[in-house]
């Protein structure tokens, strides 16, 4: 049983927007009891922006917030109508973390939220849902990391929108290993006629993204995924593996087909990761996933906050398709005819 509510109306922020003033929100004399600012027509207090959140980098709450504010527009797309699952580090990311399902009773009212039902909970829960700039510095000022989105959008929470296959490298297997990984299911998937999107994981991986026409359910896009998964494995048996068990990963990469599940959530598109650095869940484009595998540097898929302010920038939303392209899925059969080779 799924909650059916009314889908929150989403909208693209726009570059003018105006996102909390950084230099105001660091004076001294508002650096314990917060500065107000206004966001969206919005007013927030932003309060200690001049802690350290990222130790080995230097990077501040305050930082944090000013990412957000400005990769809002390539972010709030993909994050619109989603239940969100908050990753907090209330004191950076050496400290410790908690996940935040139900969104906070102490939530500003004009914050989103859908009922989504948790078989766990054996209730419905309302989650946060982030459609808009004031809601995403909201999040960020709550030291809201890492945002955590379900495959389906809150109206429709049984019908993931894509499909993701999560690439985990087990040691010495490494980001580079992902993308001779990362190729081959390119290649099964292009002879299914499907197109498929890479991020990085902003950790040691990467995720593949397949966007979908909104029809399928997770009971035929997860049993398509494992699928894919199997036959990659038995092709490929020294370098990938399907199955979860840790002493079966040495060396191998790890293709992830469980998170196609209605209980589970994929770190978003340009979320920040709490790594040592402030790296980022980034797209990157095939031509740079196969200069990885060519040359054996993995070294340009490791993005951090900047890194992703000027990508996109320069080269607009490389997940837009994500959210716009229509495929439809063939059953799990048509996935056990392809050959690799």
């Amino acid at each position: 049983m799924t909650a059916r509510p009314q889908r929150p109306a989403a909208r693209r922020a726009p570059a003018s927007e105006p996102g909390p003033k950084r230099p105001a929100a660091r004076r001294a004399s508002a650096s314990k009891a917060g500065v107000e600012v206004e966001v969206g027509g919005r007013r927030l207090v932003l309060k200690n922006l001049d802690k350290v959140f990222y130790p080995e980098a230097g990077f501040t709450k305050g930082d944090v917030v000013d990412y957000y504010a400005r990769i809002a527009p390539a972010l709030l797309p993909h994050l619109a109508g989603r239940p969100l699952t908050m990753k907090r580090y209330p004191e950076g990311v050496e400290g410790m973390f908690f996940y935040e399902k139900r969104c906070p009773p102490h939530r500003p009212e004009w914050v989103h939220t859908a009922k989504v039902w948790s078989e766990r909970n054996d209730e419905f829960i309302d989650y946060c849902v982030v459609n808009d700039l004031p809601s995403l510095i909201w999040a960020a000022s709550i030291a809201d990391l890492e945002l955590h989105t379900s495959l389906s959008l809150a109206h429709a929470i049984d019908t993931p929108t894509t499909i993701v296959f999560d690439l985990d490298p087990g040691p010495p297997a490494d980001v580079v290993t992902c993308c001779d990984v990362a190729l081959l299911v390119r290649k099964l998937l292009h002879r299914l006629e499907l197109e498929v999107y890479p991020k990085t994981s902003g950790s040691k991986g990467l995720q593949l993204y397949v966007p979908l026409g909104g029809r399928a359910t997770y009971d035929e896009t997860k049993p398509f995924a494992h699928a894919v998964a199997q036959v990659l494995e038995r092709g490929h048996p020294k370098l990938v593996v399907e199955r979860m068990k840790k002493d079966l990963r040495v060396g191998k990469v790890l293709v992830d087909w469980s998170q196609n599940d209605p209980h589970k959530t994929t770190v978003s598109v340009y979320s920040l990761r709490a790594r040592a650095r402030p790296t980022v869940s980034a797209p990157v484009t095939w031509a740079e996933v196969e200069k990885a595998a060519r040359t054996r540097r993995g070294d340009g898929l490791v993005l951090e906050a900047k890194d992703v302010l000027r990508r996109v920038e320069r080269m607009g939303d490389l997940f837009e398709p994500v959210l716009t392209r229509r495929q439809r899925l063939p059953g799990p059969d048509g996935v056990e005819r392809v050959r690799l080779s």
